[in-house]
């Protein structure tokens, strides 16, 4: 399964915002739940004033337990958790 071009050019300005120091923490409200999100941001300068571009929020708990990984087994798969 390939990644998509949004999210590879994302990445890399996530990487180059890493480089040069350029990362923020946010706290923030989930849109839908208004509950707190812990928002990962680049950080942008003009004219003296912040612009801050959120890129994702780190996941609550076990991350491990939120996501699967792709199958290595089956290209357009992805490995299941067990069910319970």
């Amino acid at each position: 399964m390939a990644i998509p071009d949004y999210a590879r050019t994302n990445f890399d300005t996530l990487l180059r915002a890493a480089f040069d120091r350029n990362l923020a923490l946010m706290e923030c409200r989930d849109a839908a739940t208004r509950e707190p999100r812990y928002v990962l941001c680049a950080v942008g300068r003009s004219d003296g004033e912040y612009l801050f571009t959120p890129f994702g929020h780190l996941a609550d708990g076990n991350p491990y337990e939120a996501y699967l990984p792709p199958d290595p087994e089956d290209p357009s798969g992805f490995i299941a958790s067990p069910a319970t």
